[in-house]
């Protein structure tokens, strides 16, 4: 792990904080997370945990499925997603929302979520993701933590992923609002963007 327990308390809060924690698949079968609240747990419950999923590949045997009875689920995928592997995701108590027709229509699916009552989101990444919610201006702050460790190459995961943007000129505008300076060899920077 890149962050100090010191910043994974911070995060745990930020998430007990939240109505829902949203990740896409990629994530979950790279770490297979739970998606829970641990470090900081002040009579908070989990968080709905959201999991973007196209086509339905997550893991029966992933954690977050696992435990999908005890901390409400959502999968989001498209009409795509096998039918067969839908009725096994709601058997494990996971709620699914179809949105989009080959990839989830990510601005349909915050409507969806909202509607749900779900209004304050965290969006944990991973690169995709992170892409798809700041190109159609969903996000309006951006939190940083910078770690110790160097990483990276050309074959490396980022911040954000997709398309991206060419150049600076178009590049998405964020005013840095706050900084924690010192944090256990971190500094975590906040950026809103709205």
């Amino acid at each position: 792990s890149f962050s100090s327990r010191k910043d994974w308390i911070r995060v745990h809060k930020l998430r007990s904080s939240v109505d829902g924690i949203v990740v896409g698949i990629s994530t979950v079968l790279e770490d297979n997370p739970m998606l829970s609240v641990r470090y900081y747990s002040k009579g908070t419950k989990d968080p709905v945990r959201i999991i973007v999923d196209s086509n339905a590949r997550i893991p029966l045997n992933s954690r977050i499925i696992r435990s999908s009875k005890n901390i409400q689920t959502i999968v989001a995928a498209t009409p795509n997603a096998s039918t067969r592997k839908i009725k096994e995701l709601k058997k494990a108590g996971v709620q699914v929302l179809v949105s989009g027709k080959r990839k989830v229509n990510i601005k349909n699916l915050f409507q969806q979520l909202e509607n749900l009552g779900l209004k304050r989101i965290l969006v944990e990444g991973g690169g995709e993701i992170n892409w798809s919610v700041l190109k159609i201006g969903l996000a309006n702050e951006l939190i940083v933590t910078i770690s110790p460790v160097v990483v990276g190459g050309r074959d490396a995961k980022t911040l954000v992923e997709g398309e991206g943007i060419a150049n600076i000129t178009n590049g998405i505008k964020m005013r840095l609002s706050k900084t924690l300076i010192n944090y256990k060899n971190e500094i975590v920077l906040f950026y809103k963007l709205r």
